[in-house]
């Protein structure tokens, strides 16, 4: 019986480690979406402006860092905020253990009935969970969080940067490296295809049809480059 309730909590814990490595491994392929998506669509709206090859990488490269520090940036504020909000539930929920131990006792017992156990089994559990680590036990079932794994702003905000960094690579290099006839088309069919990619990976991640995600991502990174290569063209010929 306690062993049973032990194994529970031990597959919860790594059921919960399992779905915090997709969560990062999700943002990983998001943020080298959005590298790609949008160093694509500013190189390609300079290179209807101009065939410079000076100006399109200062503007790829101006625009990788400003998007990659961008990232980075915001993923650090928010799961700052994030970790900031399971230590504060943390810190209530000792200060509750602290207090109402007996309260807290039931409340656990109530939460592993809706989990199926049984009144007995449930009780049985609950005062052997608390016995053993009650804040984990009650961090775990009723929070939802591992008190050993907080979230790590300092983690999300490198995933970011370097998921962006590597993204915009793509279109950068592909728009700068090849002869000046070839730039534009080599570079649309480079981020097509890394899209299609992107458009996979994040549909496989989460259990979703692959068509028509790597459509829609497809589609998205082909009008925001015609957009910019239209704006940019316009600004050419009226000599901006």
């Amino acid at each position: 019986m306690t062993d049973d309730a032990n194994d529970a909590a031990h597959d919860e814990a790594h059921g919960g480690a399992l779905g915090a490595r997709l969560n990062w491994l999700r943002a990983a392929v998001l943020g080298a979406n959005d590298g790609v998506v949008s160093t694509a669509g500013l190189v390609v709206g300079v290179a209807g402006v101009t065939e410079n090859r000076s100006a399109l990488l200062t503007a790829g490269l101006a625009g990788l860092l400003a998007g990659s520090m961008s990232m980075a940036a915001g993923e650090y504020v928010s799961v700052s905020t994030q970790r900031d909000s399971e230590k504060a539930a943390l810190a209530q929920e000792k200060q509750e253990l602290r207090e109402e131990p007996e309260a807290e006792l039931a409340e656990l017992t109530g939460l592993l009935e809706d989990r199926g156990l049984s009144s007995e089994v449930a009780r049985e559990a609950a005062e052997q969970l608390t016995k053993r680590d009650a804040l984990r036990a009650h961090a775990r079932v009723e929070l939802g969080i591992d008190p050993d794994a907080l979230t790590n702003p300092w983690h999300a905000a490198w995933a970011s940067f370097f998921a962006f960094t590597v993204g915009a690579l793509l279109p950068l290099l592909a728009i700068v490296l090849p002869p000046s006839a070839w730039r534009l088309p080599v570079t649309v069919v480079s981020v097509l295809a890394a899209l299609a990619l992107t458009g996979w990976s994040s549909a496989r991640m989460g259990s979703a049809a692959v068509r028509p995600a790597v459509l829609r991502n497809m589609a998205g990174g082909a009008l925001a480059m015609a957009v910019t290569y239209g704006a940019g063209s316009l600004l050419g010929a009226a000599g901006v």
